[in-house]
Parts: structure tokens; sequence; C-alpha cells
């Protein structure tokens, strides 16, 4: 079988402050799933991200603590890429667009335009704080929106309902530096001209076409990505700024323009690229393969929020760059609440990555377990701490840990460890093994689908299957009067065991290397799960509890916690 070729891109974090599960659900969490199980699968994946590291967000929090942005940007990217590694998100670089490889790449990508008359340069007015006095930048601007009446809008979005907006569209602007209301001054900036693009653009989103040819099939990309899509378009695009008046970020490579930047939403999607570089150069591999060829898949993974960047604006940039492949699909999920509340870090109403980490220790795959099974794949969601509770202690301790625990408890009873042999199959026997060849192919079309909790759903099916077979059969009750069935029994018990370890990998990860250890079972690919992968004779190791339970008093204490 023909390897596949895939870009796998998570939105760049703002680097102004620590992760929380929000993030995680949206852009990291299922990215992270599809790349380890095509991983599974032998074919080439190089998995994307990093800090994004400019922008108005960073300069506004470096302010508000009184430092300078650098010191934000360093302290907060060490904790985040902590985090994501200690939560096993697997990245192939984790990278920073402070570096001088994204500068020169980004500062390259913009020239390269420029020269192509992508860009036009005007000369307008925008809001600039007198008593600052600089340029307000659209996240220094602060106003009502006009689509929800949200009265704390910013000038690029409104947090609240999702709408891209420009400062002009605020209804009475303010400044965040001030307070009051800036005032218009000229100043000369590079615009994106996005009406000159609504034709292809239409037909490669709404049709999968691209220069004429089939580039993807629309109906596996979600609803609501095509639909925001589809408004922006029928709206009618405008040209938006490429670059911004700040001091912090990638300077416009333009002589005599001095106090320039490039526009975020230009400089940190590049950073996919830079990190691809940057990548590609440690491992002794071509960034281009990965960015310039059609048989690479370019797939990016973000929040609702982050839908028109990277399916109009940073198509637009790929496709005036010249030979870059663009998108072949844009899984954007929805909003995760807690506790029936939008998350809020101004509230401090979260739960923070690193601090769950560092209070449920060895419990990571309770969280990504949680997340993935109400993740907001076509609609916003909501995480509770019961809920998690009782996923913990009522599936994966009740049903997954407790199969697993009763059939290598038995093996190691019984034959000390010692795989049994399996003998004469009954009906039965033969229905469990044929159901359990399917699972593979059940999990891996849903993942391929982007339906992360439907394949979850499957996987666990697999573990109840296990609770099933034992639980109909009784091996323990049979010993003394069947020993040949018993061994059967356990045999096929065990050959569940070896696919929940492999099956499982893509969502519990932790997991899948424990009961990979407990089995003695390595390089294991994805269809092998389909067969039987513990040979009669071979040895497995003591039972070590893969899941702990779960007490009412942590979850209290978590509720209270959240509440203070």
């Amino acid at each position: 079988m023909t390897k596949k070729k895939f870009t796998v891109t998570s939105a760049l974090p703002y680097a102004n402050g620590p992760l929380h599960i929000g993030h995680i659900a949206g852009a990291y969490l299922p990215a992270d799933i599809f790349v380890r199980y095509q991983k599974l699968k032998g074919n080439d994946v190089v998995f994307i991200c990093g800090s994004d590291e400019h922008g108005a967000a960073i300069t506004l929090r470096a302010k508000k603590d009184g430092v300078n942005p650098k010191e934000i940007v360093d302290k907060y990217h060490k904790i985040n890429k902590q985090a994501f590694k200690d939560f096993g998100i697997n990245f192939s670089i984790y990278h920073r667009t402070s570096s001088d490889l994204h500068h020169e790449t980004a500062k390259d990508f913009f020239l390269e335009l420029n020269s192509n008359n992508g860009f036009t340069k005007k000369v307008n007015k925008q809001f600039f704080d007198e008593e600052n006095n600089q340029f307000l930048a659209d996240r220094y601007i602060i106003g009502t929106c006009p689509k929800c009446g949200h009265d704390h809008a910013y000038g690029d979005q409104c947090e609240k309902c999702g709408t891209a907006l420009s400062p002009d569209e605020l209804i009475n602007p303010k400044s965040t530096l001030s307070g009051k209301r800036p005032i218009k001054k000229e100043t000369t900036h590079w615009y994106l001209p996005m009406q000159d693009h609504e034709n292809w653009l239409k037909d490669w989103i709404v049709k999968g076409i691209l220069d004429g040819e089939n580039h993807h099939d629309p109906k596996n990309w979600k609803n609501q990505v095509l639909g925001q899509c589809k408004s922006w378009i029928d709206g009618g695009l405008k040209e938006r700024a490429m670059t911004r008046d700040l001091d912090w970020g990638v300077e416009v490579p333009v002589n005599g323009e001095n106090g320039k930047v490039l526009y975020v939403w230009m400089d940190a999607p590049i950073g996919y690229i830079s990190a691809t570089k940057q990548w590609a150069a440690d491992n002794n591999k071509n960034w281009e393969d990965y960015w310039k060829n059609n048989s690479s898949e370019l797939i990016h993974f973000i929040g609702k929020d982050n839908i028109v960047f990277h399916c109009i604006i940073f198509p637009i940039l790929l496709k005036l760059n010249k030979n870059f492949n663009l998108p072949t699909n844009v899984p954007a999920n929805e909003f995760l609440n807690l506790e029936g509340e939008k998350l809020s870090t101004s509230r401090n109403w979260a739960i923070w990555l690193h601090e769950y980490l560092e209070e449920f220790k060895g419990q990571e795959d309770a969280l990504r377990y949680t997340l993935c099974a109400t993740a907001p794949e076509n609609k916003d969601t909501d995480f509770t701490w019961a809920d998690f509770q009782a996923r913990n202690n009522n599936e994966l301790v009740a049903i997954f840990g407790n199969f697993i625990n009763r059939v290598v408890v038995l093996t190691n009873k019984y034959w000390d460890g010692i795989v049994p042999e399996k003998s004469n199959l009954e009906k039965y026997d033969k229905e469990v093994i044929d159901s359990l060849s399917k699972y593979p192919d059940l999990i891996g079309e849903k993942i391929e689908k982007y339906k992360f909790k439907e394949a979850l759903q499957e996987l666990m099916k697999l573990a109840r299957l296990g609770n099933k077979y034992l639980a109909d059969t009784e091996p323990w009750k049979l010993k003394k009067i069947n020993e040949k069935r018993t061994e059967t029994i356990i045999n096929i018990s065990l050959q569940i065991a070896a696919s929940l370890s492999i099956l499982s990998e893509p969502f519990l990860p932790f997991t899948s290397k424990k009961l990979k250890g407990i089995l003695n079972v390595s390089d294991l690919t994805w269809q092998s799960a389909s067969t039987e992968n513990l040979n009669a004779g071979s040895k497995i190791n003591k039972s070590t509890l893969l899941f702990s339970k779960i007490e009412d008093e942590i979850i209290a204490n978590q509720i209270l916690k959240l509440k203070s």
C-alpha cells in the first residue's frame, strides 16, 4: 500500500497565557488523535505547531504586567510547550514565531507577494490614541459588536458571536490603552484585496474545485465551516490590511517603513511553514515535499473563531505565492463550555492544563478521554467535573480497566503469565473473533471523517465486547472442569486486550503504552489489531491498574476551586 503524506497543523496558541481545556478540545487533541492514527497506519505525517508570539494580544499582556513582550512570550512558550508534552500532544515540532527563521520566512513571503502585485498599498486614516501617541492595532480597540451587541468586542473579532470585524465596524470604539475614544490619523498600509479572489474561493470551498481540477470533497468538510465561508463570500469579500503600526512583530521589509509589522493573521499561519522548515532541517527532510507537493494533504485543526483566517485569508496568500498546497480539510470545532458557562480567562473560569497535570498526576488519559467524548465537533458542548468523574469511574475503570485487569490476573493466576493455547472454537468464539477483526476499520473510518467521538465509542464497544465475553463464559468457573475450553477463552480475551493496546493509542497514549508493557507487545501497526498478536507460549507481565477511581472529595475540591 502506498504511503500517504500529511502536513497537519494545530492553531498556534498565543504565548500570552496558559492553555485551558477549551483550547485542547478545539484544536490540539483532535489533531493528535488524527496524527497518531495516521502514523499507526504507516503514513508520513508532520505535525506542526508552536507559539504565536506577535500581535496585539502579546503587547497588551506585556503592558498589563509591566514587562517587555519578550518576557511574556518566553514565559508562556515554556509553560505551554511543557504542558502539551506532558499531556501527550505529540507534535513533530513546537516552534516559535519569534525565531530568526520565522522572521526571515515571513519577510520573504511578504516580498514575494508584494512583487507579484498581491497587495494594494494605500494611505488612509486609522484610529490613533492621542494620549499614548500611537496607532491602535485591532486588539487595542474595543466597542460594541454590530452583529450581536456585545459591548466588549475587539477591533478584529467579536469573541462572543465569533464575527470577524474591522475597527471601523465597532459601535462606540474606545482605546484599550487610555479608555478614550480615538481620533483618526493618516498612515500607510498594505492591503490584501480579497474581493479579487471570490470566484476561485467559491469554486474551491463550495465545489472542491481548484484550477479546474477536483481538490477535495466538500461533503467531508463540516457544515459549520462551509456555512461560515459561504456566508463571508456571499456577503462580498473586502480588502484587509496585512500590516500594522506596532513595534513588536515581523518588520515590514520595505525601506523607510519603520514601526510597521506584518498583521498577525498573515504572520502566524506562515509560522506553520517556518516550523516545517526547521523540522525538515533537523531531520534531513525537504520541507517543500510537505507544502508544495500535490501528494501531500494539508489539514488545519482549529477552533471556529479561526475559520475565516484558515479558509479564506491564508489560502489566498498561499495561492498568490504559487505552488503551495491549499488545505484539503479544515475540521474546525465549536466551543467547549465549562459547568454551563463560557470559558473565561479574565474571570479565571477555566481548567488550566498545566494545573490539571500537576494535580491529577498519572491521569492524563482520563482528561483526554472526557474531552474527546464531549468534544464540540459540530456544536458547543459542556464539560463538567461530575461528568469527568463518571466517565473515568464508570467507563475507563469499570469497563476498559476491569476487562484488562481480569484477563491479565487470570493468565498469571492459572498459567504463570504464559499465554495459553487456543483449541476447538465454539460458535460464540468465532463470533467474537469476527467482531474483533472489524474494529480497526470501524474506528479508522470514523477518525478519517473527523468523527472522533464516534471513533472513541467504537473503541469502548470493543472493551465492552471483552467484558461481556468473560462474563458470559466465566473461565474462573470452567477452569476446574474444562481446562482446554478455559485456555481458549483466555487466549481470545488476550487477543482482544492486545488489539485494545493498539486501537487505544490515538485516544489514550499513556494507557496504550502501559498496556503494551503488561502484554509484552511492541511495533504493532493499526491493521495488526484485526488479527492475533499474542502467540501461545509467550509471557505477559503482572497486572497493574490502568486507571484509578476518582473520589467525590477530589471533584468537590475542584468545583470549589473553580468558584472561588
